[in-house]
């Protein structure tokens, strides 16, 4: 050792200061191992933030210099920085900011400042954000971003969130049904700047086409019958936060080009009014079906798809991340550990083999549904491929019941199409289901109109 005393890296804090009022007395108080940077305007501030932010911020208000509730809540809204006023010995407005602004501060502290109660106050905010910031960093022994995995498809999965984390853009998201895409919405809402803001889901496919305008864009008092009062959409609901649109593909046509408008003009019309109501939302959109080829078939707007597919998440199927699905099931055992039968300790190595072998169909869904069932039912101290509902002695690329069930249905319907002309309303009525319902298995099974 050179014998050399150690030097702590000095603390860093950005000071929102207009009139430079505060300078002055910051530098007075001599905060020994703090560093501080001074912006007048909101900018300047944007930008200074935009990289290596500071962990502490401070906000100086006095008479000569005020800031509005909207400039500061996208900043106060910040998970990684905690922020403290620095009051004028004048009144500052607090009306006028509103309750929640001013919940979002770490602390106040009156002028003149006094040093050592700023110097705690500084020092616990620091200390609070590095905690959070340690909490937050996703863990990639078994996984990262709540996610369990540690396949290589699955690394590469965590790496394209790390980038997209980073900025503000549209998501789309595409994967079969149960690979997770709802959970990988979450975790872009969880770990961005957002994550104080709400997280609205919506599945397109699960509402009434006469229902999904005013379930998106809400609705005025008396708009239609039965609007008793008025009803906040899920965009605007998600103001400042995340609107999550799950199964985009199934949004009508006429609706497509309502939320093309939107993410446009980043405004809304309830139904019912004339009044643009602005609003602040990040889209994350997802689908199981290929909008590329139901854009070539008309049933979706190439537009809102290119507005849409800014940033493209394509998450694997369970079958092409086989590596993790043992990770997977013990993970599924500890987290359902408490409605296991007594006996149950864990899989037997002939479970294990035949989880590998199936193929999944239903993905994670599945995975978790066959473990959980296994867990309960079981009378054998280790689950056993039979358990599972699985053959004891599958084999990779062996037909399973699903892949059997798949090929009778892709016949069944390639035939009735055939019978009726390709066309796609008859043969859902001949086959006794529903145009989506037909589509979404069209998709499925990859069948060519």
């Amino acid at each position: 050792m050179s014998g050399e005393a150690c030097v702590k890296a000095p603390r860093r804090a950005i000071v929102l200061d207009r009139t430079g009022s505060a300078a002055a007395e910051l530098d007075a108080l001599r905060l020994s191992g703090w560093v501080f940077q001074w912006v007048a305007t909101m900018d300047a501030a944007r930008k200074a933030l935009a990289c290596d932010p500071p962990a502490v911020g401070l906000v100086a208000f006095d008479s000569a210099q005020t800031w509005s509730a909207g400039e500061l809540e996208g900043l106060l809204r910040r998970p990684d920085i905690e922020w403290i006023a620095l009051l004028g010995q004048d009144l500052v407005d607090g009306d006028r900011l509103g309750l929640e602004v001013l919940r979002s501060f770490h602390d106040f502290h009156s002028r003149p400042l006094d040093r050592e109660r700023l110097s705690f106050t500084l020092g616990h905010a620091h200390g609070k954000v590095e905690l959070c910031r340690y909490a937050l960093v996703p863990r990639r022994e078994c996984g990262a971003y709540g996610m369990t995995g540690t396949s290589g498809r699955m690394r590469q999965l965590y790496r394209q969130i790390d980038k997209i984390l980073a900025v503000d853009a549209p998501v789309l998201i595409g994967g079969e049904s149960g690979t997770g895409k709802e959970l990988v919405a979450h975790a872009i809402h969880q770990y961005s700047m957002r994550a104080r803001a709400p997280f609205i889901a919506m599945n397109c496919g699960a509402i009434a086409p006469s229902l999904i305008q005013s379930e998106l864009f809400g609705h005025e008092r008396g708009a239609f019958t039965g609007a008793a009062q008025r009803k906040i959409g899920s965009i605007e609901a998600a103001n400042g936060g995340i609107l999550f649109l799950d199964e985009i593909g199934d949004l009508p046509l006429e609706m497509q080009a309502n939320l093309l408008r939107f993410l446009q003009e980043k405004s809304i019309t309830r139904v019912g009014s004339t009044e643009r109501v602005k609003v602040d939302v990040r889209v994350i959109a997802a689908t199981h079906v290929d909008l590329v080829r139901a854009v070539t078939q008309g049933r979706f707007r190439e537009d809102l798809y290119y507005r849409l597919n800014v940033l493209h998440l394509a998450l694997p199927a369970l079958r092409e991340r086989r590596e993790d699905i043992p990770l997977l099931a013990e993970c599924i055992f500890a987290e359902h550990r408490e409605q296991a039968a007594a006996q149950v300790r864990g899989f037997s190595s002939a479970a294990l083999q035949a989880m590998m072998c199936y193929d999944w169909p239903g993905n994670v869904r599945e995975l978790v549904n066959r473990v959980q069932r296994a867990m309960i039912m079981t009378e054998n101290r280790l689950i056993g491929p039979l358990d599972l509902g699985l053959s004891s002695d599958a084999e990779p690329g062996m037909q399973t019941l699903d892949e059997i069930r798949a090929r009778i249905e892709r016949e069944l319907i390639e035939t009735s199409l055939k019978t009726h002309g390709n066309n796609v309303s008859e043969t859902a009525r001949r086959l006794g289901v529903s145009r989506v319902t037909l589509y979404r298995m069209i998709d499925r099974l990859k069948i060519v109109l």
